[in-house]
């Protein structure tokens, strides 16, 4: 095995963790992986990694290495993507990263519309509730959630914005009533989105008469919306969701909106890539395909609620 191929192998094992999940995304076998770390090893007269039967770990030598290897392949991909054409058309896997939630209603429809136009783009999509590693080389591109942006290296387009608001299900409505104010929360039970972008445990509501912060306790705290929609529907209380996650609820009546004239969590959608000299045509068509898609799908979200 070529040492390219190597660095290839070592990213995979650490990115999955295991030797097993690294070979079967890889097509190859067990042996054939632990031979390539064993190579690398040899040649570098360093310990990569520390296995046992349950785990691996990075030595600090790996570390190092590690990182070194993923500015080398980067750099490597760039490099045949610009020989090959593909700053020019649009063909090859697109690696993208977005939360989870918004993954799932806004980004899978776009990618759906975006290969209707561009078939030759096949797309490696991660979801998760963590922030992604853009420099480390899993993504070329992320579809983000957030207030605002810190400074940093990344090229940021904003492609909309969007909020949050609180739904019940009408048996709980029926049952315990509604808030007419944001005080009265408290007198209900509340179910609780964690998130990294926002305290769990406070709700800032915008209003007609401005702010209301109200501190909110209840029986369940999730960490992904679909979660809470499940728990909202079962009617186990008032719970807040992103727009994007409330929409289908509203359309087919197990949701209903409390608090209508009151709305949270303001966030801006950004597309976010690592600053390169050399932006690939799958990228660059990706991102203009979501400034103009996401604002329509956001509207359309938003004329719900007005109607």
């Amino acid at each position: 095995m070529d040492t390219i191929q190597s660095m290839r192998v070592f990213l995979r094992i650490v990115k999955t963790g295991s030797f097993t999940v690294a070979a079967q995304s890889l097509d190859s076998t067990t042996g054939a992986m632990s031979r390539a770390v064993s190579e690398l090893e040899t040649r570098l007269r360093i310990r990569l990694l520390n296995r046992s039967t349950r785990r691996l770990a990075l030595t600090p030598a790996g570390e190092r290495y590690m990182q070194r290897c993923q500015q080398i392949l980067a750099d490597l991909d760039n490099a045949e993507e610009e020989a090959s054409g593909a700053h020019e058309h649009p063909a090859g896997t697109l690696r993208m990263f977005s939360f989870a939630s918004m993954g799932q209603h806004y980004v899978l429809p776009a990618i759906s519309r975006y290969r209707a136009q561009y078939p030759e783009v096949t797309v490696e999509l991660t979801l998760s509730q963590s922030a992604p590693d853009l420099f480390g080389g899993g993504s070329d591109v992320a579809v983000i959630a957030a207030p605002s942006l810190s400074d940093s290296e990344m090229v940021s387009h904003l492609l909309g914005a969007t909020y949050s608001i609180l739904c019940a299900s009408p048996h709980y409505v029926r049952s315990r009533g509604a808030p007419e104010k944001p005080g009265d929360l408290l007198q209900h039970e509340c179910l609780i989105l964690n998130t990294p972008a926002f305290p769990p445990h406070e709700w800032l509501l915008e209003g007609p008469g401005g702010s209301e912060l109200i501190e909110v306790r209840g029986p369940l705290q999730v960490n992904i919306a679909e979660s809470l929609v499940v728990a909202i529907r079962e009617g186990m209380g008032i719970g807040m969701l992103p727009l994007y996650a409330a929409v289908d609820g509203m359309r087919d009546g197990t949701l209903v909106r409390v608090l209508p004239h009151h709305t949270l969590q303001n966030m801006n959608i950004y597309a976010l890539y690592p600053s390169r000299k050399f932006i690939d045509a799958k990228t660059r068509t990706w991102v203009d395909f979501l400034r103009t898609y996401l604002p329509e799908v956001i509207a359309r979200d938003k004329a719900l609620l007005a109607g």
